[in-house]
């Protein structure tokens, strides 16, 4: 693959992590090479779209067909008051150029699904999904999977959130291929069952947190460091600052 190279402001703007052995001017131009799809701009999508901008991502394609609202303003630190009224998507494309001129931003103005959804992640390295239902967790995992892209996937829920990492079309250490987002999961909780934000509240930086730590994710993936979340459920709770870690594996066969 042909190298990215960097402009001697952007190995001013990356010095931080250049300097890093483990990022270091290959990881950088890496960043730079990098396709990544976010699924919302919401609660989680700021965050991570974000420090996706900062770190020097090249291409950030963005999935969100709302507007701005008032009430989004208390967690989804992407906008601003200005941009109530606004396209997510318009106000996302604002805040990445102000931070990173060198970040191009696609946008999709859709909820992406299995009719509309092979098309758009084709054309991404990676994915990280910031949804907030089980529809789409599910569509993505299915379209991911169909696709050998690694799927970043995240949840909240008012003071606590989750975090894994996909890549089940790989076979693990163990010489069995890694899981999927149904041996996580095998169905969805029934209608109802689990409150939206507006019934249930949420805190604002939980979306925060969770949000950088999907980001931290995408760019060790990226970067090639350190070990991801595969197999691995990362679990938060902000009220009593625990943090906790289910291992899962897909089941045997035959």
């Amino acid at each position: 693959m042909s190298q990215a190279p960097l402009a001697p402001d952007e190995l001013e703007r990356y010095a931080r992590h250049i300097v890093l052995p483990e990022v270091g001017g290959a990881g950088q131009q890496a960043l730079k090479r990098a396709r990544v799809l976010v699924i919302g701009a919401g609660g989680l999508g700021s965050p991570i779209i974000l420090y996706l901008a900062a770190a020097g991502v090249g291409t950030i394609g963005i999935a969100d067909d709302d507007t701005v609202s008032l009430s989004n303003l208390q967690r989804q630190v992407l906008h601003g008051t200005a941009d109530v009224g606004r396209s997510k998507l318009d106000s996302a494309a604002d805040a990445v150029a102000a931070i990173n001129p060198h970040v191009t931003v696609v946008p999709h103005a859709l909820r992406l699904d299995m009719a509309n959804g092979p098309a758009i992640v084709a054309g991404y390295d990676l994915v990280i999904d910031g949804s907030d239902n089980f529809a789409t967790r599910y569509a993505m995992a299915d379209l991911c999977e169909a696709a050998a892209t690694p799927l970043v996937t995240a949840a909240v829920n008012r003071f606590s959130g989750s975090l894994t990492v996909l890549k089940p079309y790989e076979t693990g250490a163990d010489g069995r291929r890694n899981p999927g987002y149904r041996d996580l999961f095998p169905e969805a909780p029934p209608a109802g069952m689990v409150p939206s934000c507006a019934e249930a509240g949420i805190l604002g930086v939980t979306t925060g947190v969770l949000g950088t730590l999907a980001a931290s994710e995408a760019i060790k993936l990226i970067c090639g460091m350190g070990e991801p979340l595969v197999g691995r459920f990362l679990m938060v709770d902000l009220l009593t600052m625990r943090i906790e870690e289910i291992r899962y594996r897909r089941p045997k066969t035959g």
